[in-house]
C-alpha cells in the first residue's frame, strides 16, 4: 500500500489466461522438469488432500469418525487417491532435501542465501515432511484398528500405502487409538502453526502467485515505460511550431522525483513482487552479468526491497505512516542496493523470462538507474559521456556532426 498507484486492469481476459497458465498451470516451473514435475506433485498434492484434511476437522468437531464414508466406492478412491499423493509429496519433498544439502545446486548457495534464507526454505520442507508422515500414520493406525474391529472405527476407505504402516504398529487397540489421535492432533496443530509461519516465510508466494501474475506486465519484454513528463519535455523540444517559454498547462501534474530512490517509489506491483519472490533463484541462474563474476542478482534485488520493506514498516508501527512519508527513516533502497549492482544489469531479461511466477526485478533496477541519473547525475563516467555527445554531436560518438563521413575518404 506503500506503493504509486498504476493501472493493471486492462486486457482481463489476458490477464486471466496469465494467472490460469503459470500461477494455477505451474507452465514456467517445467522449463526445469526436473523441479517442475516435483513442484507439480507437491503442489497438487497439497491442494486435493485438503480435502481429507476438512474431514478430519469435521470428525473432530462433530465427534465422528470418517464421515464422509458415506460415499461409499468413490470414498474408497478418494482415500486411495489422498494417500498415493502424500506418499508422492512425501518423496518429492524428500529430494528437494537432498538437491539442496546434497547435491548444493550452486543457485541455492549464492551470498544472498545467508541463515534466514536457507532455514527457511528448509523449515517448509521438514514441515512437509513432517504433515505427510503424520496423515500417512493417522491412516495406518485408522485401518489397524478397522482391522480389528475397534469401536468407532468403522470400516471406511482404501489405504494402499499406509496399509503397510498399520502392518508393523503394535496391535493393541489402546496404542493403537493413542497413536491415530496423536497424529490426529499433531497434524491439525502442524497446519495451524504452517498457516501462521506462512506470512513470515517466502512460501507467502503460495498465496501471492495468483495476483501477482494476474496484474503481471503483458507489455513485450524489453519495452520500457517512458516517464510522461520526459516525453512531453523531448516533444515539445522537437515541435518546431512550439512555444518554449510557454508556461506549463495548469492541469500537468508537477513531477516530485524522477525514477526511485526507496520503496514509496516504487509502484504497488514492483513490491508485490517484492513479497511473491520464491527465491528459487532461476533469475541469479541465467542472468549474464551474475555469470561473469558481477556483483548483481536479481534474487537478491527482490530480497533486498523485501527486507527494505520490513524495515520501513517497523519504523511506522513505531511512528506512523505520515512521519515515513515527510522525514524518512534516515535510509533508502539504495541504502540496500549498490550502483555496482545497479549498472551491472544488462537489461536483457533472461530474469523476466524465467521467473516461475512472473516477478519483474528489472523494472526496480531501471528505476533505479533512472534516479541516480537524473536527480544525482550520478551515472557511469561511460554513460555520461555517451549522453554529452549525444545532446552535443547527435551522435554517441566524440565527433563532430561534419565529420561523420571522414571514414570514407580513409
Amino acid at each position: 500500500m506503500l506503493g504509486r498507484d498504476i493501472d493493471r486492469n486492462d486486457k482481463k481476459s489476458e490477464r486471466w489466461k496469465q494467472m490460469g497458465l503459470i500461477a494455477l498451470g505451474q507452465s514456467k516451473m517445467v522449463r526445469r522438469p526436473v523441479a517442475g514435475v516435483l513442484h507439480i506433485l507437491v503442489y497438487v498434492g497439497f491442494v486435493i488432500i485438503n480435502i481429507e484434511v476438512l474431514e478430519i476437522i469435521i470428525d473432530g468437531v462433530l465427534g465422528t469418525h470418517r464421515v464422509f464414508a458415506f460415499a461409499g466406492g468413490l470414498y474408497d478412491v478418494l482415500i486411495a487417491s489422498f494417500e498415493i499423493l502424500a506418499f508422492l509429496v512425501l518423496v518429492s519433498v524428500v529430494i528437494f532435501w537432498i538437491r539442496r544439502m546434497v547435491l548444493k545446486i550452486p543457485r541455492f548457495w549464492n551470498k544472498e542465501m545467508t541463515s534466514w534464507p536457507k532455514n527457511d526454505a528448509l523449515n517448509i520442507l521438514y514441515f512437509e515432511m513432517v504433515l505427510m508422515g503424520l496423515f500417512l500414520l493417522m491412516n495406518g493406525a485408522d485401518h489397524a484398528l478397522q482391522q480389528i474391529g475397534a469401536i468407532h472405527y468403522a470400516t471406511a476407505g482404501s489405504f494402499p500405502v499406509s496399509q503397510y504402516l498399520s502392518g508393523v504398529l503394535p496391535q493393541n487397540e489402546l496404542i493403537l487409538f493413542y497413536i491415530e489421535r496423536g497424529a490426529w492432533w499433531l497434524h491439525i496443530i502442524g497446519i495451524l502453526i504452517f498457516l501462521n509461519y506462512l506470512y513470515y516465510s517466502k512460501h507467502l508466494h503460495i498465496l501471492l502467485a495468483f495476483p501477482n501474475t494476474f496484474y503481471g506486465n503483458l507489455a513485450p519484454q524489453g519495452k520500457l515505460d517512458n516517464l510522461e513528463s520526459v516525453q512531453k519535455e523531448v516533444k515539445l523540444m522537437m515541435d518546431p511550431n512550439a512555444d518554449p517559454y510557454a508556461a506549463p498547462e495548469e492541469s500537468e501534474e508537477v513531477v516530485e522525483k524522477f525514477g526511485a530512490s526507496d520503496i514509496a517509489d516504487l509502484n504497488w506491483v514492483q513490491l508485490m513482487n517484492a513479497y511473491t519472490c520464491t527465491e528459487c533463484g532461476r533469475c541469479t541462474s541465467v542472468c549474464p552479468a551474475n555469470q561473469t563474476g558481477k556483483e548483481l542478482s536479481p534474487r537478491a534485488i527482490m530480497m533486498k526491497t523485501r527486507d527494505r520493506l520490513e524495515e520501513v514498516s517497523k519504523f511506522i508501527d513505531d511512528k506512523d505512516e505520515a512521519t515515513f512519508k515527510e522525514q524518512g527513516d534516515g535510509k533508502s533502497l539504495l541504502s540496500y542496493i549498490s550502483e555496482e549492482e545497479i549498472w551491472a544489469c544488462t537489461s536483457c531479461n533472461a530474469c523476466v523470462t524465467e521467473c516461475p511466477v512472473a516477478i519483474d526485478p528489472l523494472s526496480i533496477i531501471i528505476d533505479l538507474r533512472r534516479y541516480l541519473v537524473m536527480e544525482n547525475s550520478a551515472g557511469p563516467q561511460e554513460l555520461n559521456v555517451m549522453m554529452s555527445n549525444i545532446e552535443n554531436n547527435g551522435a554517441p560518438w566524440p565527433y563532430n556532426q561534419m565529420d561523420r563521413l571522414n571514414w570514407k575518404d580513409e
